[in-house]
């Protein structure tokens, strides 16, 4: 049998006992798993890891859990880069993507602006055609994602958030999500807890740098996270201080493929990407 260097684990049916075979199998030296929705949690990482160490040849085990990314905007950044790169954060690929910018606090005197443009710009997002060449946003993955992410959306409007925009289907046909802002949003409400993973964005108002860093951190993830501003050393600093694998400055979602991937907390275990992932 060929000696398989990595396994890797894809989102299908079954994905948990694919995980559990490729984790006792001795003839895969490493078990990495990216991010499949309904995989992102601590019972996976408990099966995976007792399966591969307690089970078969002592593999190490690679898991991207997901997150709850902090897009983190101070009332100094550039307003038109920053509703940009919020847009991008959190839509891309259909808000289907592990490091989403989905919390985006927005310091005080900048949020009214900010707010304006970024739903102008989200109302103005083509919903549709996945291979039409002006779509942005297609459907969701499954219809069980779908209902998944409408739940999520039920359950801001029931915790008393407000739908800015959006928070509906498009259509009668297909799971097809309208591009969704929450404002008037709380910590302890799932929406601002959980990882939706759909085109659902939260906007946050702060007062201080402390404030927002405390907030962001309050999170069982720590994937990534984004920080716009002009100021160079309150960038550095507030980048050190949030809890992520991977911070971005004055712009969101670049994974470099040179360069350590993964998070911290229940986003998941070791990394992915760059020389230091395939040596680990």
């Amino acid at each position: 049998m060929v000696d398989i260097a990595v396994s890797l684990l894809v989102a299908v049916r079954g994905e948990l006992l694919v995980l559990q075979k490729l984790a006792t199998d001795d003839y895969s030296k490493c078990v990495a798993g990216p991010h499949p929705n309904l995989l992102g949690n601590l019972n996976v990482l408990y099966i995976s890891n007792k399966s591969a160490f307690a089970k078969s040849n002592l593999k190490p085990v690679t898991l991207e859990l997901g997150g709850k990314s902090p897009n983190v905007i101070f009332d100094d950044a550039d307003l038109e880069q920053a509703v940009k790169w919020a847009i991008h954060g959190i839509y891309f690929n259909h808000g289907q993507n592990c490091s989403a910018g989905s919390r985006i606090f927005v310091q005080e005197g900048i949020y009214d602006k900010f707010l304006d443009q970024f739903t102008e710009q989200a109302r103005a997002i083509k919903v549709g055609d996945p291979f039409s060449p002006d779509t942005y946003q297609g459907p969701q993955v499954s219809k069980t994602q779908f209902e998944r992410i409408m739940g999520y959306i039920t359950s801001g409007k029931n915790d008393g958030a407000t739908v800015h925009l959006g928070g509906k289907q498009v259509g009668q046909e297909g799971y097809f999500i309208e591009p969704t802002i929450f404002t008037e949003c709380q910590p302890n409400m799932k929406i601002v807890r959980e990882e939706i993973f759909g085109p659902v964005a939260c906007v946050l108002k702060f007062k201080t740098e402390d404030e927002v860093v405390e907030q962001a951190n309050d999170t069982s993830y720590g994937l990534a996270a984004s920080v716009f501003t002009k100021d160079i050393d309150r960038a550095i600093r507030v980048a050190h201080a949030l809890e992520a694998g991977t911070a971005w400055i004055n712009c969101a979602n670049q994974t470099e493929i040179s360069m350590p991937f993964g998070g911290f907390k229940q986003s998941g275990i070791g990394r992915e990407l760059s020389e230091y992932a395939l040596e680990k």
